[in-house]
């Protein structure tokens, strides 16, 4: 019986599985500064997460947190590029390739996104196939069908034994934007049924070096190699653990990134305007559409970062490590019967409006310190609050916390006018 393959879209993975995550979570406890692409060789990318010419500290680590939303959460492009353009800007990055014209920002964006993108997903579909037990892999040509890559072109179909060393060096990403992919199948009659020839002969010469690479011809400089094979081991065991959910999978792992990234990663997650803009339509979708059976139940906000994470335990005497801010539907139909337009025209306060919801991540990065809010009136379970002031006005949120799930949920959001 062949594998069910994890659906491609024009190479935006729309729906992220829990090894590919798992693989790209894996990199985030060591950001690589770096001059040059090929400063990590082959399988050193499978442990450490690098953008070439970043070398900075923070910028390493908003680009990781702009990157992981994308294998993550699955985000498009178009998101990632918004992104990019308001963390160059914040660290002062110049330099780098492609800078300076609109085409290079678009090539090299491109180049990054996709990049991390395959190549995760390529790792979770290496874990996936020899979790699977599968006889034969089945290499399928996925690049332009107007400007084929003759190699990768006359691969397709090829059907060889998992075993083979073709494999070592040909798995696919075989270049920069191959978006060629492997499938598994336990006979050969599963792998023609994948579209594979079992009679299809290796291709002579197929591991004659280019010399102007160092790669088998047919294959860009570097990418001769298994992406996820040095950690297909640890990716299963940690994909294991975490339930086939989006709120999950976008939480997941991040738990198991060191202490020395975490908090940088947290926060430069909720610096990027895309978790803002997010933030904002999950609000939007919650109040303005008639059913809420399409709407995700939660929304993450990030990690608590370890300053929370003790501001708390003095507070309420809780140990919250590894706990998430979170946003749910129910808390915003709360809040706009509480503190909308309607509700706080009568009390001469200004209502919330879903717009007001791109404020929360930056509230929760930039607030003043945590402070008790009491306990919540139909749970019990203690409440937090935190403010931050911004063109003339307060906002505040309260938030509680909720073991069961490990999160602090918003509970109310309010505007205090000056």
């Amino acid at each position: 019986m062949p594998d069910p393959q994890p659906s491609v879209t024009s190479g935006v993975f729309k729906r992220p599985f829990a090894e590919q995550v798992s693989f790209f979570r894996g990199k985030l406890g060591n950001l690589v500064p770096s001059e040059r692409w090929d400063d990590l060789q082959k399988g050193a990318h499978d442990s450490g997460f690098m953008v070439a010419g970043a070398q900075k500290a923070d910028l390493l680590s908003d680009l990781a947190g702009s990157a992981d939303r994308a294998v993550s959460e699955g985000k498009s492009l178009d998101a990632f590029r918004q992104d990019f353009r308001a963390l160059v800007e914040r660290n002062g990055w110049t330099g780098w390739t492609g800078e300076g014209s609109k085409k290079g920002v678009a090539w090299r964006t491109r180049i990054i996104y996709q990049t991390n993108a395959k190549t995760s997903y390529n790792a979770g579909r290496y874990a996936q196939l020899h979790e699977g037990g599968f006889k034969y892999w089945v290499y399928h040509h996925n690049d332009s069908v107007k400007q084929p890559r003759p190699k990768h072109l006359a691969w397709d179909g090829l059907t060889l034994p998992v075993t083979h060393a073709f494999w070592d060096t040909h798995a696919p990403a075989n270049g920069w934007g191959c978006q060629c992919y492997v499938s598994g199948a336990r006979s050969e009659r599963g792998a023609r049924r994948l579209g594979g020839d079992p009679d299809k002969a290796l291709p002579k010469h197929w591991n004659t070096t280019d010399p102007k690479t160092g790669a088998p011809v047919g294959i860009d400089k570097g990418w001769d190699y298994q992406p996820g094979s040095t950690v297909s081991d640890t990716v299963r065991a940690m994909a294991a653990k975490t339930q086939q959910w989006d709120y999950t999978l976008a939480k997941a792992y991040m738990q198991g990134v060191p202490e020395s990234v975490r908090d940088s990663l947290a926060t430069s997650y909720r610096s990027l305007p895309s978790v803002a803009a997010d933030t904002r339509l999950y609000a939007q979708r919650v109040l303005e559409e008639r059913t809420q059976l399409d709407i995700p139940p939660y929304r993450t906000l990030g990690l608590l970062t370890a300053d929370d994470i003790t501001r708390i335990e003095v507070l309420l005497g809780k140990d919250v490590a590894g706990f998430d801010y979170a946003l749910d539907a129910f808390a915003v139909r709360h809040i706009e019967g509480r503190h909308g337009k309607e509700a706080e025209t009568r009390s001469g306060q200004r209502g919330v409006t879903a717009k007001d919801y791109e404020v929360l991540p930056q509230l929760i990065n930039e607030g003043g310190q945590l402070v008790a809010a009491g306990k919540a009136t139909k749970t019990g379970n203690p409440l937090v609050k935190r403010r931050l002031t911004l063109g003339g006005e307060g906002y505040e949120a309260v938030f509680e916390l909720r073991n069961g799930r490990k999160m602090l949920a918003l509970q109310s959001f309010y505007i205090i006018e000056k």
